[in-house]
C-alpha cells in the first residue's frame, strides 16, 4: 500500500513549529492557536503506492490513504470512520463516479452524490467520525462545538454530518441573500437539537473572518471551555480532518481511468478544479505529494478571480470589487488553504508564512518571490468564467454532450475548454454540486422560460426537459418549515457563539 514509511507525523501551525500535535488532537483543535493552519513536514515522505489501486473500492482506497495522512488512527478505528461515512446515505455506491464527457479524453468525476448533494459530503460525512475517535486525546467529558462559516453547501453538509452526534454541537454562519434559495432551506430546515443557523450581513469572506477571531480570542475559548465543557474547532477546510478526506477521490478517479483502459499506471492525469476556498485543489497537491503522476491542476474561478490574479502576477490582493455571482460557492476574495500550499512552496518556511499572512491581514494584499511564483506555476494553471460564460457553458455542455451541470461545475468547463494542453493527457472536471441546487440558473441557461415558477418549479421543468430526476433530499424541501431565521451583523458573532453554546452545548 505504501513505500518510504515514517512512524511519526506530526502537525504543527503554517506559522510557526514551536507546537506540534498529532492529527487526533489536530483535528479536534481545527486551527492553530496563532491562527494558522495545521500542517506536517511529513507530507511526501510516505507515498502511496498506485499499482495497489487495481480493483479497489472507494471505501478500500480511502482506508489506505487515510492511514497514511492519518497514522495516529489506528486501523480499526479508519474502518469505523469509513464504513459510516459512505454507506446507504449515498445515491451512487461508487461515491464519487467518474464519466466520460464526449470522446476527447475529457471526464466528469461526480463529487455530488452524498445527503446534500454537494462535493462537501465527502469530508464531512466522515469528519464527525473522526472526531468521535479524538476523546481519547482529551478530557473525555469534554464536547466540541463546531463553528463553520458557509459559501453555501459546507453549511448544510457540516450540518447533516454532525446533526444530534454524541458529544458535539454545531453554529453555521451563512451570508445573508448570497446562497441559493436550494441552498439556504437546506440549511434552515435543518433538524438537530445541538445545531444552529444564523445568516450574517455581509459576504462569505465576513463570515469566515468572524469566525477566525472568534478561535483565536482567548476570552470566548475560556468561557465556551469552563461554562460548557466544550472545545471550539472547526467544519471548513482549515480543519485537516475536512481536508484530507478529500485526497481520497483523486487517486480513485486515477484507478477509474486505469480500469477502463484510458490509461496505463504511472500515466499523466490533469485536473481541473473549480475553487474559491483552495480546499479542493489542494486536496489534489496533496495526492501529487503521495505519489499520484498528475501534471496539472487547474484553478477555475469566477469573476471573484483573485486566485487567478494570484497565480498570473504573484500579488494576492483581496482589496477589490466583491462580485455576487450564480456561482455562489465561490464567491470568495481570501483563500484560507491557499496558506497550506504557500507553506509547502516556500520551502515550509514559517517566518515567511507569518509575514504574508500579516500582510494580508494588515494592508490586505502579499508578494510571493519570484521563485516562489515560478514553482508554483509549473503545477498549477488557472482561467475564470464570467457570469454570460458560465451560462453559455451550461448550454453548451448540454446540447455537445447531453450532460447538466451546476453553475460551478460550468466554471470548470469553461476554463478546461480555452485553457492550452496536451490532448493525449487524460482531463478530469471536478463537479461540485448538482445543477438541481441551482435549478432557476440552470433552467435559464438552457433558454427555458422559468417566469412565475418558484425553485420547486423550476426543478419539475428542468427534470421534464433533460430526462433527469432532482435528487429527493433537495425536491423535498418544497414541503419543510424553517426553523432558523436569526440575522445578526458580523460583529454580533462573538456573542451569538456564546449564546449558543449555553443553548446546545
Amino acid at each position: 500500500m505504501a513505500e518510504n514509511t515514517t512512524n511519526t507525523v506530526m502537525f504543527h501551525s503554517t506559522r510557526s513549529n514551536s507546537k506540534t500535535y498529532a492529527s487526533k488532537q489536530a483535528i479536534r483543535r481545527g486551527i492553530a492557536d496563532d491562527g494558522g493552519l495545521f500542517v506536517t513536514d511529513c507530507l511526501g515522505e510516505t507515498r502511496y503506492d498506485i499499482s495497489n489501486l487495481s480493483g479497489k473500492t472507494y471505501k478500500q482506497i480511502a482506508k489506505d490513504v487515510l492511514q497514511i495522512l492519518l497514522p495516529d488512527f489506528t486501523s480499526s478505528e479508519l474502518d469505523d470512520c469509513v464504513e459510516k461515512a459512505y454507506g446507504s446515505q449515498w445515491e451512487d455506491t461508487e461515491i464519487t463516479p467518474l464519466k466520460a464527457l464526449g470522446n476527447n479524453n475529457d471526464f466528469v468525476l461526480e463529487l455530488f452524490h452524498g445527503p446534500t448533494c454537494a462535493f462537501k459530503d465527502v469530508a464531512l460525512q466522515i469528519l464527525p467520525q473522526f472526531i468521535s475517535h479524538t476523546k481519547d486525546v482529551s478530557d473525555s467529558n469534554q464536547n466540541v462545538m463546531i463553528l463553520t462559516a458557509t459559501s453555501g453547501d459546507t453549511g448544510k453538509a457540516a450540518l447533516a454530518g454532525f446533526a444530534d452526534v454524541e458529544g458535539t454541537s454545531m453554529v453555521t454562519f451563512y451570508p445573508e441573500g448570497k446562497v441559493s434559495k436550494i441552498q439556504e432551506l437546506q440549511m434552515t430546515t435543518q433538524s438537530g437539537d445541538n445545531v444552529k443557523v444564523c445568516a450574517v450581513r455581509g459576504n462569505f469572506d465576513d463570515a469566515q473572518s468572524g469566525v477566525k477571531q472568534i478561535f483565536t480570542n482567548n476570552s470566548i475559548n475560556e468561557t465556551v471551555e469552563n461554562n460548557n465543557h466544550a472545545l471550539l474547532s472547526s467544519a471548513n477546510s482549515i480543519n485537516i480532518g475536512r481536508l484530507i478526506p478529500q485526497v481520497v477521490y483523486y487517486f480513485y478517479a486515477y484507478s477509474k481511468l486505469v480500469e477502463q483502459g484510458v490509461i496505463e499506471l504511472g500515466d499523466e492525469v490533469e485536473f481541473c478544479v473549480p475553487t474559491g476556498n483552495f480546499g479542493n485543489i489542494l486536496a489534489g497537491y496533496y495526492a501529487k505529494m503521495l505519489g499520484l503522476p498528475v501534471k496539472h491542476l487547474i484553478v477555475a474561478s469566477n469573476s471573484n478571480n483573485v486566485l487567478f490574479d494570484f497565480l498570473v502576477s504573484g500579488t494576492y490582493n483581496k482589496i477589490r470589487p466583491f462580485n455576487q455571482t450564480i456561482a455562489p460557492s465561490m464567491d470568495i476574495l481570501v483563500s484560507s488553504n491557499l496558506e497550506r500550499m504557500l507553506y509547502y512552496m516556500c520551502d515550509k518556511d514559517t517566518r515567511l508564512l507569518q509575514m504574508l499572512m500579516n500582510d494580508l491581514q494588515q494592508w490586505g494584499a502579499f508578494e510571493i518571490p519570484d521563485n516562489v511564483l515560478s514553482k508554483i506555476r509549473k503545477l498549477f494553471g488557472c482561467g475564470w468564467a464570467n457570469e454570460k460564460q458560465i451560462r453559455d457553458s451550461i448550454k453548451e455542455c448540454w446540447d455537445n454532450h447531453n450532460y447538466v451541470i451546476d453553475p460551478h461545475t460550468a466554471c470548470g468547463y469553461f476554463v478546461m475548454n480555452h485553457i492550452p494542453h496536451d490532448s493525449n493527457v487524460p482531463r478530469v472536471l471536478l463537479s461540485t454540486a448538482s445543477p438541481y441546487k441551482f435549478p432557476r440558473v440552470v433552467c435559464q441557461s438552457l433558454g427555458l422560460n422559468v417566469q412565475d415558477l418558484d425553485d420547486f418549479g423550476c426543478m419539475e421543468l428542468l427534470e421534464k426537459k433533460t430526462s433527469t430526476k432532482s435528487p429527493s433530499m433537495l425536491s423535498e424541501l418544497k414541503n419543510k418549515t424553517a426553523r432558523f431565521n436569526d440575522v445578526i451583523n458580523v460583529e454580533d458573532m462573538p456573542d451569538y457563539v456564546l449564546k449558543c453554546a449555553n443553548e446546545i452545548c
